[in-house]
């Protein structure tokens, strides 16, 4: 097989940077981890005068503004997508919940089915709503006919951070993102490309024509 022999895409919308910085995390750690990999953010639905009013916004803002945004090609081109965003009352925000919004048609048609898909997201402050935001992203791929490929429990250091549904970070542009995130990024790319090759490979071989065993 080939160095980079699957396709993953990481699609994230953050303002302030924080989930930008896991988005890049994740992105190396799978490319590391034997991916061709695209990173890539949403557009921004927030009015300029808005971001202007957030320092760390708008140097995120300014930051970020060479990474390309998502597209439909992006999902198709990709055999997994990670997906992150910050929390919003505890749901997705309103930018990637957009993108989602736009690939209407593609799942009509049937084009965003066995994919692998995951997610990651950050909050400023504890319970404030990761998991709840992780568990509406998976909503809208269970709808999509994806497979979930969660990190679970399934490394030692997944009980510190302690979050089995996604990679997370507590912490606003203040706080950087520290070293239980980057492990837990580093899990969530590994498993991902793991099982993604797994699926992709597997699936590929030809049926056994063999009798009965």
């Amino acid at each position: 097989m080939p160095t980079h022999d699957v396709h993953v895409a990481v699609i994230y919308y953050s303002s302030t940077g924080t989930v930008a910085e896991l988005a890049r995390l994740i992105a190396d750690a799978a490319e590391h981890a034997g991916a061709d990999v695209r990173l890539r953010r949403t557009g921004e639905l927030a009015p300029q005068t808005a971001i202007d009013a957030n320092p760390a916004w708008a140097a995120n803002a300014a930051a970020t503004a060479d990474i390309l945004e998502a597209t439909h090609e992006d999902m198709l081109w990709a055999d997994a997508v990670l997906f992150g965003s910050p929390t919003r009352f505890g749901n997705v925000s309103s930018q990637l919940k957009q993108f989602l919004d736009t690939l209407g048609g593609l799942w009509y048609q049937g084009r965003l089915a066995d994919k692998v898909y995951s997610g990651f997201t950050a909050s400023t402050t504890k319970h404030g709503g990761q998991e709840s935001t992780l568990l509406a992203l998976y909503q809208t791929l269970h709808h999509f006919g994806g497979i979930i490929i969660a990190p679970g429990y399934t490394d030692p250091a997944k009980y510190i951070d302690g979050n089995p549904y996604g990679t997370s970070h507590v912490g606003g542009p203040d706080v950087p993102v520290d070293d239980d995130a980057r492990t837990a990024a580093r899990i969530q790319a590994e498993r991902v490309v793991k099982f993604t090759k797994a699926l992709t490979y597997g699936l590929a071989q030809p049926r056994s024509t063999g009798g009965p065993r």
